[in-house]
């Protein structure tokens, strides 16, 4: 038996961004609210990462991870007897990770008045297989030239997320022959 080098994957056709964009629609009750009589931030959020998880998933084809939640902008608040549509769409992707813009509407339930932008977020999914490794997704095609600015502020994210990363590892790393121990008591949201 002779040893034959393993052929790279061919490569996954990309996908234009209409193929995965998704809305998702709810609308919020008394059992959403918070101290204020408000709809709860995190009742929004959780409605903001559904959205993202489908079009994640629709566009890489299978199971796909938060990664994180890279900005979340609440505009105004929500109320109870608000319908909210939360609009999804893959604004950029790499080998195994997507960029989704989600804008957060709503209207009054019972008005036929316009719904209202009230949150934006940007959210990073990991696509993953069956034992939740990663694994490569098509890539994303711009559509529009909306769908191109999207790309382009996508990729300008990108690029800020992973210099932050590297200066607070370099940070680290420098206090840390310095012999200053910083991870003594209760960690923070970047302590991983």
């Amino acid at each position: 038996m002779t040893d034959q080098a393993q052929s790279p994957e061919p490569p996954i056709p990309g996908k234009p961004t209409s193929a995965s964009r998704t809305t998702l629609s709810h609308i919020m009750t008394g059992g959403d609210t918070n101290l204020l009589g408000t709809v709860h931030g995190g009742v929004i959020m959780k409605l903001v990462d559904d959205a993202a998880g489908a079009v994640a998933g629709r566009h890489s084809g299978g199971p796909a991870v938060t990664a994180s939640m890279d900005e979340m902008v609440f505009l105004v608040p929500v109320r109870v007897g608000d319908l909210v549509h939360v609009k999804a769409q893959v604004n950029w992707v790499g080998r195994s990770s997507m960029e989704i813009g989600v804008r957060v509407l709503a209207e009054r339930w019972n008005e036929s008045t316009p719904a209202t932008q009230v949150g934006s977020a940007y959210l990073v999914f990991a696509a993953v297989d069956e034992e939740g490794r990663p694994r490569s997704v098509p890539t994303v095609v711009p559509e529009t030239e909306r769908d191109k600015r999207r790309y382009q502020e996508a990729q300008i994210r990108r690029t800020h997320r992973l210099a932050r990363r590297r200066a607070i590892k370099e940070l680290r790393a420098k206090r840390a022959a310095e012999g200053i121990d910083d991870r003594r008591g209760d960690p923070g949201p970047d302590e991983r």
